[in-house]
């Protein structure tokens, strides 16, 4: 029964924590596997990590004292030490992005049984007692039908925190604890501090704003072909003519890249560090390609290489997923500058097969401008 008297109130509660210390670990476990597959399967939150940890029996006990004890005492109000501490299990989830806290928390309001939502930021704004922010905690609790999952019946009545972080937000909180006497230090250092702490705020911000604008551009990319096609090849010479092709002058990117390979292969998603990789890889051979000159290589090219590419599932069995196709475009487009853009016996083979066929291996790169 709950009471005012703390020595009891302290004995009681050692005794459940060392008669459960084994449950409350197999129960974070569970809880942080749990955790990782809620959001791993929601598929549309980023996040690095979730981990976990059981506060120490003393641990809970000073908490309690700090935060709870004289105000209790004072308003006569019996109490058990375990109803008071919410977080003798706790979670950590550190998102990439501000913007995933809040699909976080929808997600926990789903799946879970919701005591309580705090916005620790938004607490700590305008007061100068701490710096920097501490992103959102949840209390939650497993609810049915979970509850009785035989896997989670033993932790139903284990009430939990998780604390919601973004990246920034978690690398802040590091650093802030190593930060000392910040209750009592100079008010110029204060000032820097919250300096600092805006700082990090900020690159949270313009993280956000980054990946939003990047996923813009990777929209754009998608909607329209037509404009890079007229930078193709634009007041070139007649052909045959051997005077050099002109291409205008707007460089080859990421997002000019994807323009390109999606008219060509329509049906093929192109992962993003492949992308970044390959947009590289010419810009290394060729720093001042266009995505002009990039969309003339892959016109001049794609047919031939086609042909070849089903000439080698026909015989080998070897299928050239876009990536191969592409670089093989290239070299043939432009033997010169991007010679090594396939391996030797690559080149060995296709040259042969052109030689065969009739193809003029592409054009000499003192031709292209």
């Amino acid at each position: 029964m709950p009471s005012l008297d703390f020595e009891h109130e302290r004995d009681a509660f050692r005794h459940f924590y060392n008669d459960n210390s084994l449950l409350l670990e197999e129960a974070k476990e569970s809880l942080v596997s749990l955790i990782s597959a809620l959001l791993r399967d929601n598929g549309e939150i980023s996040f690095s990590k979730i981990e976990g940890r059981v506060k120490s029996r003393e641990e809970c006990i000073l908490k309690f004292i700090r935060k709870y004890r004289s105000g209790l005492e004072q308003a006569s109000e019996n109490y058990t030490i375990r109803d008071h501490i919410s977080d003798i299990i706790g979670l950590r989830v550190v998102c990439l992005y501000e913007s995933d806290i809040k699909k976080v928390i929808s997600e926990f309001e789903s799946e879970f049984e919701v005591i309580e939502i705090t916005d620790k930021s938004a607490e700590i704004e305008g007061t100068d007692a701490t710096f920097g922010y501490k992103g959102t905690h949840a209390d939650l609790k497993i609810k049915p039908p979970r509850s009785e999952f035989s896997e989670y019946r033993r932790f139903k009545d284990f009430q939990f925190e998780v604390q919601i972080r973004t990246v920034v937000q978690d690398a802040w909180s590091t650093l802030d604890h190593k930060i000392k006497y910040k209750k009592s230090i100079p008010q110029n250092l204060k000032r820097r501090i919250n300096t600092l702490a805006a700082l990090f705020e900020l690159a949270d911000r313009e993280f956000l704003e980054i990946r939003e604008e990047t996923e813009r551009q990777v929209e754009v990319a998608k909607e329209s072909y037509e404009e890079i096609e007229k930078e193709t090849d634009t007041g070139g010479a007649p052909p045959g003519s051997g005077q050099p092709k002109k291409f205008t002058r707007a460089p080859l990117d990421a997002f000019s890249f994807l323009r390109i390979a999606n008219h060509f292969f329509p049906d093929f998603t192109f992962e993003d560090h492949k992308v970044d990789g390959f947009v590289d890889e010419i810009q290394s051979r060729r720093s001042e390609t266009t995505r002009g000159k990039f969309n003339w290589y892959m016109k001049n090219g794609i047919s031939a290489v086609k042909d070849y590419a089903d000439h080698k599932a026909k015989n080998d069995g070897r299928r050239m997923n876009p990536f191969t196709l592409m670089r093989h475009s290239l070299y043939y487009s432009d033997p010169d500058t991007f010679h090594d853009i396939i391996s030797e016996s690559a080149r060995k083979d296709f040259d042969a097969w052109l030689k065969e066929n009739g193809h003029p291996n592409g054009v000499r790169s003192e031709q292209l401008s």
